[in-house]
């Protein structure tokens, strides 16, 4: 196994464990923390998030390591990989950079540091339900969106490992 070889599979993990985050985040964080109270569900979503806003060492690693090694992959198996494979490796980069990292941090990260300023104690129960109701629509779907690209780019990647 080359060097190239090893970063296509350190991206091909990293993705999948990032995929395996925002899909946990979809099915069981989110559904199960909505079940609070409007209060309950953003103070419990704002714990959550701050841990990942001061730099959690493990998660950093995962998700930012993904979009370095997926980056580097991607751009190395340009020059080194010919036909289907080079697509395969062209579209996996791209969707996941652009459908999972760019949307995260255009639009989930400024969503949760919007919620982060919100003071809640302060706030009546109709202001906590207009925010957890504007909060919670657009950063759902965006999450779905990356949760669904992540999952296809591992897929894609996958199939690169097994082809190679």
């Amino acid at each position: 196994m080359d060097l190239f070889q090893i970063t296509l599979l350190l991206a091909t993990l990293l993705s999948a464990l990032v995929a395996g985050m925002v899909l946990t985040f979809a099915i069981v964080v989110m559904p199960g923390i909505r079940t609070m109270g409007d209060r309950d569900y953003l103070r419990a979503f704002k714990v959550m998030d701050r841990v990942i806003q001061d730099n959690q060492p493990i998660f950093m690693l995962v998700w930012l390591g993904s979009a370095v090694l997926v980056l580097a992959a991607t751009v190395w198996g340009t020059w080194r990989l010919e036909g289907l494979d080079r697509i395969i490796l062209i579209v996996a980069g791209v969707i996941y950079i652009f459908g999972v990292h760019v949307p995260t941090v255009a639009i989930n990260i400024p969503i949760n540091n919007q919620l982060q300023a919100q003071d809640l104690d302060s706030a009546s129960e109709t202001e906590l339900r207009a925010l957890a109701e504007t909060y919670e629509t657009r950063w759902i779907r965006w999450n779905t969106i990356r949760t669904v690209i992540a999952i296809l780019t591992t897929v894609l990647l996958l199939a690169l490992l097994i082809r190679a």
